[in-house]
């Protein structure tokens, strides 16, 4: 039994002790952080669903319960179209991403002896989160662009005889973009796994002949998974939400589910983006729980 004394004037005997049982204990000590989830995470989420069954028209809302935003959506061809194109940008991201990071990761981990120069590099990798996503996106523009820095490399150099179109404004552009800005989601976890994996067990698969490559993909990656998972999760989640980069280094040849849940809000078709986005929610949650059915993350957490 938990016991709460009451402090207060009087005497001794007019002061009681209030006993809790540890369950309702449990609960109370829930309860604020229960109650801030529930109003700025549950809410907010519940009022989208009750939202994507309304009806609307150019001039206003109408409460309803129809669901004719849904068969919008999933009866659509352009609309599955959209979310092909926008997994097609999820997968790509995730590829490079996970290539990219994990070989960072490794190399801090594994080839930097000292903490502190591990804790520099790794600092140095999380400068350009000092400025915007948007800055960093746009700063691709003058360096990708038919008179940016590497076209004219390129045809000063005279590997190109002129510049190249689909540097910018392209499918090309709108996954650099993302997988300049996400990379960082994806290092960060797995570098946290690689920093606690034993390294006596190196040693012994050395003394048992494994090489190089052996160790890597017998120990190291198996290891490395739960990093993986939680690195996929941040890159999955990010790349599905993300419309500004879509919209401007594709300059709008090519299309998200989220840009067009923007676009529907720019024309006040707030219950159809609704409807979008709990499909877009559903559809996120599916993946995170295929990753998490099979990857464990929890001794990460």
């Amino acid at each position: 039994m938990t016991t709460v004394r009451l402090i207060g004037a009087g005497s001794p005997k007019e002061k009681r002790a209030i006993r809790i049982p540890p369950a309702l204990a449990a609960y109370l000590q829930a309860l604020p952080l229960t109650a801030i989830l529930g109003f700025f995470f549950a809410l907010p989420i519940l009022m989208i669903v009750v939202v994507s069954f309304w009806d609307y028209d150019f001039s206003g809302l109408y409460p309803d319960f129809i669901t004719l935003n849904y068969e919008e959506v999933l009866g659509s061809w352009v609309t599955w179209k959209t979310y092909l194109n926008t997994l097609k940008y999820m997968a790509i991201v995730w590829v490079l991403t996970l290539a990219i990071g994990f070989w960072v990761a490794y190399f801090l981990a594994f080839h930097i002896r000292t903490t502190t120069m591990q804790m520099v590099l790794f600092l140095v990798c999380t400068v350009p989160f000092l400025t915007s996503n948007i800055i960093r996106m746009i700063s691709w523009i003058p360096v990708l662009g038919r008179n940016g820095l590497v076209n004219q490399g390129l045809v000063g150099l005279g590997i190109v005889p002129q510049p190249i179109e689909w540097l910018l404004y392209s499918d090309f552009a709108v996954v650099l973009a993302m997988v300049h800005l996400y990379t960082l989601f994806m290092v960060t976890p797995i570098f946290n796994t690689l920093m606690r994996i034993d390294r006596s067990l190196f040693e012994a698969a050395r003394d048992a002949g494994a090489t190089s490559w052996q160790i890597l993909w017998n120990v190291v990656i198996p290891l490395a998974k739960p990093g993986i998972a939680i690195g996929t999760i941040f890159v999955v989640t990010l790349v599905m939400a993300d419309f500004s980069t879509v919209q401007v280094m594709s300059g709008g040849q090519s299309a998200s589910v989220a840009l067009m849940m923007k676009n529907q809000m720019s024309l006040l078709q707030y219950p159809a983006a609704a409807a979008n986005a709990v499909v877009l929610l559903v559809l996120v949650l599916l993946m995170v729980a295929a990753i998490l059915r099979v990857v464990d993350i929890r001794k990460e957490l």
